[in-house]
Protein backbone atom coordinates (compact mmCIF):
# COMPACT_ATOMS: atom_id res chain seq x y z
CA UNK A 1 0.00 0.00 0.00
CA UNK A 2 1.42 3.37 -1.02
CA UNK A 3 1.75 6.46 1.13
CA UNK A 4 -1.49 8.00 -0.14
CA UNK A 5 -3.37 4.74 0.35
CA UNK A 6 -2.06 4.43 3.89
CA UNK A 7 -2.95 8.05 4.69
CA UNK A 8 -6.44 7.50 3.26
CA UNK A 9 -6.86 4.36 5.39
CA UNK A 10 -5.79 6.17 8.57
CA UNK A 11 -8.12 9.08 7.83
CA UNK A 12 -10.95 6.62 7.23
CA UNK A 13 -10.28 4.68 10.45
CA UNK A 14 -10.26 7.90 12.45
CA UNK A 15 -13.21 9.34 10.52
CA UNK A 16 -11.14 12.45 9.73
CA UNK A 17 -11.84 13.02 6.04
CA UNK A 18 -14.36 15.75 6.89
CA UNK A 19 -11.88 17.52 9.15
CA UNK A 20 -9.26 17.50 6.38
CA UNK A 21 -11.76 18.92 3.86
CA UNK A 22 -12.89 21.65 6.25
CA UNK A 23 -9.34 22.65 7.13
CA UNK A 24 -8.34 22.72 3.48
CA UNK A 25 -11.19 25.05 2.55
CA UNK A 26 -11.35 27.17 5.72
CA UNK A 27 -7.64 27.81 5.99
CA UNK A 28 -7.22 28.09 2.24
CA UNK A 29 -9.90 30.78 2.38
CA UNK A 30 -8.01 32.48 5.25
CA UNK A 31 -4.83 32.51 3.18
CA UNK A 32 -6.57 33.87 0.09
CA UNK A 33 -8.46 36.56 1.99
CA UNK A 34 -5.33 37.59 3.93
CA UNK A 35 -3.31 37.96 0.72
CA UNK A 36 -6.18 39.85 -0.90
CA UNK A 37 -6.28 42.21 2.09
CA UNK A 38 -2.55 42.79 2.04
CA UNK A 39 -2.46 43.43 -1.69
CA UNK A 40 -5.42 45.82 -1.54
CA UNK A 41 -3.72 47.58 1.37
CA UNK A 42 -0.57 48.04 -0.68
CA UNK A 43 -2.61 49.12 -3.71
CA UNK A 44 -4.36 51.93 -1.81
CA UNK A 45 -1.19 53.10 -0.08
CA UNK A 46 1.69 55.00 -1.58
CA UNK A 47 3.12 52.35 -3.89
CA UNK A 48 5.94 50.74 -1.98
CA UNK A 49 8.67 48.79 -3.68
CA UNK A 50 7.64 45.40 -5.10
CA UNK A 51 10.24 43.73 -2.87
CA UNK A 52 8.57 45.20 0.23
CA UNK A 53 5.18 43.90 -0.91
CA UNK A 54 6.59 40.44 -1.64
CA UNK A 55 8.41 40.27 1.69
CA UNK A 56 5.28 41.29 3.62
CA UNK A 57 3.13 38.76 1.74
CA UNK A 58 5.65 35.93 2.16
CA UNK A 59 5.99 36.73 5.87
CA UNK A 60 2.21 36.64 6.28
CA UNK A 61 2.00 33.37 4.30
CA UNK A 62 4.66 31.76 6.50
CA UNK A 63 2.91 33.00 9.65
CA UNK A 64 -0.43 31.60 8.43
CA UNK A 65 1.23 28.27 7.63
CA UNK A 66 2.99 28.00 10.98
CA UNK A 67 -0.13 29.04 12.86
CA UNK A 68 -2.17 26.44 11.01
CA UNK A 69 0.36 23.65 11.56
CA UNK A 70 0.96 24.35 15.24
CA UNK A 71 -2.68 24.96 16.23
CA UNK A 72 -3.93 21.85 14.44
CA UNK A 73 -1.06 19.71 15.73
CA UNK A 74 -1.64 20.65 19.38
CA UNK A 75 -5.41 20.27 19.26
CA UNK A 76 -5.48 17.10 17.13
CA UNK A 77 -2.86 15.29 19.24
CA UNK A 78 -4.97 15.97 22.34
CA UNK A 79 -8.20 14.88 20.64
CA UNK A 80 -6.72 11.71 19.14
CA UNK A 81 -5.16 10.67 22.46
CA UNK A 82 -8.48 11.19 24.22
CA UNK A 83 -10.37 9.20 21.58
CA UNK A 84 -7.84 6.34 21.68
CA UNK A 85 -7.96 6.24 25.48
CA UNK A 86 -11.78 6.10 25.43
CA UNK A 87 -11.72 3.32 22.83
CA UNK A 88 -9.15 1.38 24.86
CA UNK A 89 -11.31 1.72 27.98
CA UNK A 90 -14.40 0.55 26.10
CA UNK A 91 -12.57 -2.45 24.59
CA UNK A 92 -10.42 -3.12 27.68
CA UNK A 93 -7.37 -3.46 25.44
CA UNK A 94 -4.13 -1.69 24.60
CA UNK A 95 -4.61 -0.32 21.05
CA UNK A 96 -1.31 1.54 20.63
CA UNK A 97 -0.02 -1.00 18.08
CA UNK A 98 -3.36 -1.30 16.25
CA UNK A 99 -4.58 0.64 13.21
CA UNK A 100 -6.44 2.91 15.64
CA UNK A 101 -3.18 3.58 17.49
CA UNK A 102 -1.44 4.37 14.20
CA UNK A 103 -4.26 6.72 13.26
CA UNK A 104 -4.00 8.46 16.64
CA UNK A 105 -0.29 9.09 15.95
CA UNK A 106 -0.41 10.01 12.25
CA UNK A 107 -3.73 11.80 11.72
CA UNK A 108 -2.66 14.87 13.76
CA UNK A 109 0.36 15.18 11.45
CA UNK A 110 -1.82 14.92 8.31
CA UNK A 111 -4.39 17.36 9.66
CA UNK A 112 -1.67 19.83 10.69
CA UNK A 113 -0.03 19.56 7.28
CA UNK A 114 -3.29 20.42 5.51
CA UNK A 115 -4.23 23.08 8.07
CA UNK A 116 -0.94 24.91 7.59
CA UNK A 117 -0.17 23.93 4.02
CA UNK A 118 -3.43 25.21 2.53
CA UNK A 119 -3.01 28.89 3.47
CA UNK A 120 0.71 28.82 2.76
CA UNK A 121 0.45 27.32 -0.73
CA UNK A 122 -2.60 29.37 -1.71
CA UNK A 123 -0.90 32.56 -0.51
CA UNK A 124 2.23 31.76 -2.52
CA UNK A 125 0.11 31.03 -5.60
CA UNK A 126 -1.63 34.40 -5.28
CA UNK A 127 1.63 36.35 -5.11
CA UNK A 128 3.19 34.55 -8.09
CA UNK A 129 2.63 37.59 -10.39
CA UNK A 130 4.67 39.71 -7.98
CA UNK A 131 7.64 37.34 -8.26
CA UNK A 132 7.28 37.19 -12.01
CA UNK A 133 7.24 40.98 -12.26
CA UNK A 134 10.26 41.24 -9.98
CA UNK A 135 12.09 38.78 -12.24
CA UNK A 136 11.35 40.94 -15.27
CA UNK A 137 8.78 38.61 -16.84
CA UNK A 138 6.37 40.67 -18.98
CA UNK A 139 2.81 40.45 -17.64
CA UNK A 140 -0.49 41.31 -19.36
CA UNK A 141 -1.53 43.56 -16.43
CA UNK A 142 0.06 45.16 -13.35
CA UNK A 143 1.24 42.46 -10.92
CA UNK A 144 -0.96 43.62 -8.02
CA UNK A 145 -4.04 43.48 -10.24
CA UNK A 146 -3.12 40.01 -11.44
CA UNK A 147 -2.62 38.89 -7.83
CA UNK A 148 -6.08 40.25 -6.96
CA UNK A 149 -7.55 38.32 -9.91
CA UNK A 150 -5.87 35.11 -8.76
CA UNK A 151 -7.11 35.68 -5.20
CA UNK A 152 -10.69 36.22 -6.43
CA UNK A 153 -10.48 33.08 -8.58
CA UNK A 154 -9.12 30.98 -5.71
CA UNK A 155 -11.82 32.32 -3.39
CA UNK A 156 -14.49 31.41 -5.97
CA UNK A 157 -13.03 27.90 -6.42
CA UNK A 158 -13.00 27.36 -2.65
CA UNK A 159 -16.65 28.42 -2.58
CA UNK A 160 -17.36 25.93 -5.36
CA UNK A 161 -15.69 23.19 -3.29
CA UNK A 162 -17.86 24.11 -0.33
CA UNK A 163 -20.94 23.92 -2.53
CA UNK A 164 -19.97 20.49 -3.81
CA UNK A 165 -19.24 19.24 -0.28
CA UNK A 166 -22.64 20.51 0.92
CA UNK A 167 -24.33 19.26 -2.26
CA UNK A 168 -25.81 22.69 -2.96
CA UNK A 169 -25.52 25.01 -5.95
CA UNK A 170 -21.81 25.36 -6.62
CA UNK A 171 -22.39 28.63 -8.49
CA UNK A 172 -24.27 30.19 -5.58
CA UNK A 173 -21.66 28.92 -3.12
CA UNK A 174 -18.80 30.26 -5.25
CA UNK A 175 -20.50 33.63 -5.66
CA UNK A 176 -21.16 33.81 -1.91
CA UNK A 177 -17.43 33.58 -1.19
CA UNK A 178 -16.71 36.22 -3.84
CA UNK A 179 -19.25 38.52 -2.16
CA UNK A 180 -17.36 38.02 1.12
CA UNK A 181 -14.14 38.96 -0.67
CA UNK A 182 -15.80 42.04 -2.20
CA UNK A 183 -17.11 43.07 1.22
CA UNK A 184 -13.59 42.68 2.61
CA UNK A 185 -12.16 44.88 -0.16
CA UNK A 186 -14.89 47.48 0.44
CA UNK A 187 -14.13 47.61 4.16
CA UNK A 188 -10.42 47.99 3.45
CA UNK A 189 -11.15 50.91 1.10
CA UNK A 190 -13.48 52.51 3.68
CA UNK A 191 -11.00 52.30 6.54
CA UNK A 192 -7.76 52.95 4.64
CA UNK A 193 -8.75 54.97 1.60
Amino acid sequence: MGLLGRASRLLSISDSEGIIRRYLVVNGFDGALTMLGLIIGFLVSSSPDLEVIINACVAAAIALGMSGISSAWVSEVAERKRELRELEEAMIADLRRSAHGQAARWVPFLVALVNGGAPLLISLLIITPLWLAQSGVPLPAPPLHLAISIAATVIFVLGVLLGRIADVSWVRSGLRTVVIAALTVTLIYIFTG
